[in-house]
């Protein structure tokens, strides 16, 4: 008997320049549970200090590369969680494939800070996030926040263009999760999912007091909880918008 086909298999995604340890422990905690067995990898670039040399069809082509794999091993159903632009890669994975039965974006990164060129655009990024621009100038923001070669960035954000629509055609039970206090994406991102998706199945929830990571925080246990919940239920075929 393949014990797989009773297993859930949760592919985690993390975000753009960041890694797997932007899940803090939720990838353990959820492997505590007999019925997932979790999968995380390294976007391509991401394993060095400095991202270059790398575009967005090889993050599109690792995620596909490590979700075939998972289905190739007779999983019964694949669950997804994507974190900011993980959120983004996590999209087009469920719009595209049908084993994808259940899907997380946190702060999914469809919309973000504004930029002209390679240079942030002040005016425009201050409308989307104003909290952000309290403490730092622009090219601090862009130091602390994006860390990598421009052409590296415009990668991103050629990945966030072309796949902006793929909400569209998701039609598996999606959570979304958001913190009132993320100075990187902006409310309006998750709210594009919200009112776009395809899903008749989907929760939009506001976590109060939490920034852009959302797993590294003092509400952790809740946002972990959530997520377990989600995966454990039976989808309620509802649109659900709350703040908690």
């Amino acid at each position: 008997m393949n014990i797989k086909l009773f297993k859930k298999a949760i592919l985690l995604i993390h975000g753009f320049a960041g890694g797997s340890y932007d899940y803090n422990s939720l990838n353990n905690d959820l492997e505590l549970y007999n019925s997932f067995d979790v999968f995380t990898f390294t976007l391509p670039g991401h394993e060095r200090m400095i991202i270059d040399k790398v575009t967005r069809n090889d993050w599109i082509k690792k995620a596909e590369d490590e979700l075939e794999k998972i289905i190739n091993a007779g999983y019964s159903e694949v669950y997804i969680i994507g974190h900011s632009m993980g959120g983004v890669i996590a999209s087009y994975l469920a719009s595209k494939y049908k084993q994808v039965k259940k899907l997380v974006l946190a702060a999914p990164a469809f919309h973000y800070l504004a930029f002209k060129g390679d240079k942030v655009d002040v005016l425009e990024s201050i409308k989307k996030l104003p909290n952000l621009f309290k403490n730092y100038n622009p090219e601090e923001v862009l130091s602390r926040l994006f860390k990598v070669p421009a052409p590296t960035i415009r990668e991103f954000m050629k990945l966030v263009e072309e796949h902006t629509g793929d909400v569209k055609n998701i039609t598996c039970p999606t959570l979304i999760l958001h913190g009132d206090k993320d100075d990187i994406v902006p409310y309006d991102s998750v709210l594009y999912v919200y009112d776009n998706i395809k899903s008749k199945s989907v929760t939009l929830i506001e976590l109060r007091t939490l920034t852009h990571d959302l797993f590294m925080n003092d509400r952790y246990e809740e946002v972990k909880d959530l997520i377990i919940k989600f995966f454990k239920t039976i989808p309620s075929n509802k649109k659900i918008q709350k703040k908690i």
